[in-house]
């Protein structure tokens, strides 16, 4: 368990705040996402982190770390078998927090906290700053080792010029093909 923040607590007693944290934990793995204050999700984040980095040493002595947070053996089952495979190749911020609104009752400010899933997030970010910079290096490469002396936008002439030329192939008497003669 991370260490609490000095000042209020999330309830009444630390030993209470630490089963409400692990509640909270064992329902983010088994749903994947809750919906809860932004105060404990805020507080949630650092022992989900650390619970997940620990399934994926994966070794028994993390297992036994994680099981004395998580009482569920199915949930811890599927976070060592499903949820951490998922993030190896992930150095860290496994959750996100998106804030919601206010709660209708009291006013109180709500977010869903998720996994992240690692899928999503290499399609919506693209190449990496490195693939990037080894794309124009190549690019700058390549343009240095060329032969001829022509820009590059010619060459990029010559071949349209030969697609259209294969677009209307001439018959053996020099004339173009049917469609055009209509044309005539």
């Amino acid at each position: 368990m991370p260490t609490p923040p000095k000042g209020p607590r999330l309830g009444g007693s630390p030993a209470h705040e630490k089963l409400l944290l692990a509640n909270l934990a064992t329902e983010l793995f088994r749903h994947g996402k809750i919906k809860t204050t932004e105060t404990k999700a805020k507080r949630l984040r650092p022992l989900a982190e650390q619970l997940i980095t620990k399934a994926k040493r994966g070794d028994l002595a993390n297992r036994r770390r994680v099981l004395g947070v998580v009482r569920d053996k199915d949930v811890v089952y599927s976070l060592f078998e499903q949820i951490a495979p998922r993030y190896t190749n992930r150095p860290g911020g496994y959750t996100r927090i998106t804030k919601t609104g206010p709660r209708k009752g009291d006013a109180a400010p709500m977010a869903v906290i998720e996994l992240v899933e690692e899928l999503q997030v290499a399609a919506v970010t693209g190449p990496s700053k490195e693939a990037r910079k080894a794309a124009a290096q190549q690019n700058k490469v390549e343009a240095l080792t060329r032969d001829d002396e022509t820009p590059a936008a010619e060459p990029a002439a010559k071949a349209d010029d030969a697609d259209q030329d294969a677009e209307a192939p001439e018959n053996a008497s020099g004339d173009k093909a049917e469609g055009e003669d209509s044309k005539a």
